[in-house]
């Protein structure tokens, strides 16, 4: 990466970091939305598993009451249809562990009627814990996990079979795979990247390996939203 491309990476990512700061307003409202403390590889027992995946991280920050969904799509079989992930997870209000309102609606989310019209950043897309999770920006060492499972579009759908075949499955084959090929499509949690900044749906990983996720930018870590 050459200086000038280094010096509009920082612009850009201190812009955002500036927005997001002065975009916060902590409240008490009950924590509905989180990214998950957990690492994983592809294979999170399909949607029933990463859903328990949510609920247990929930309920062990005492907020288990709420009924969890993971942030993810299912590409459509013979035997079951595609699931959309933005289907899954109620209607908002979402609020991180510090009470800030990452969303209000899921229009808002997925900028149905303005595009970038959510609160998802590193400063506000904590982890149940109310952690931040390692961006491009990132102390000195560490990782960069800002890569995010979804395997949906933009706006949290499944994508088409012909975009989802054996041949380029974007869900480490409906999240039930681990290893060295196939592929998962991420998005950026802090909304930095060279070319596409989309919390939800930026590029694919090279692999569903755990190892895989951590080549591209990520740790396996996805969205928890409470749908009720």
């Amino acid at each position: 990466m050459g200086r000038p491309t280094r010096f509009l990476f920082a612009a850009i990512s201190m812009g955002l970091i500036s927005f997001a700061a002065l975009s916060q307003q902590a409240t008490d409202a009950p924590m509905t939305f989180f990214v998950t403390s957990q690492t994983n590889s592809g294979n999170l027992g399909g949607l029933a598993g990463a859903d328990a995946i949510c609920q247990e991280l929930a309920a062990a920050v005492g907020a288990g009451e709420h009924t969890w969904r993971a942030y993810l799509s299912t590409h459509g079989t013979q035997q079951q249809p595609a699931v959309n992930a933005r289907d899954r997870i109620g209607n908002g209000p979402w609020h991180n562990a510090k009470g800030v309102m990452i969303a209000a609606s899921l229009a808002d989310l997925h900028g149905d009627v303005q595009r970038d019209s959510n609160l998802i950043y590193r400063e506000t897309a904590l982890t149940e814990k109310g952690e931040l999770v390692n961006g491009r920006v990132r102390p000195e060492g560490e990782n960069n996990e800002h890569d995010m499972l979804t395997g949906s579009d933009s706006h949290g759908r499944a994508f088409p079979p012909g975009l989802s075949s054996a041949g380029d499955d974007r869900t480490c084959s409906n999240w039930t795979y681990d290893g060295p090929d196939g592929s998962a499509m991420i998005g950026h949690h802090d909304r930095v990247s060279s070319w596409n900044t989309s919390w939800n749906s930026s590029h694919s990983t090279r692999g569903c390996s755990l190892e895989n996720f951590n080549d591209t930018g990520g740790a396996g870590r996805f969205y928890c939203f409470a749908a009720d």
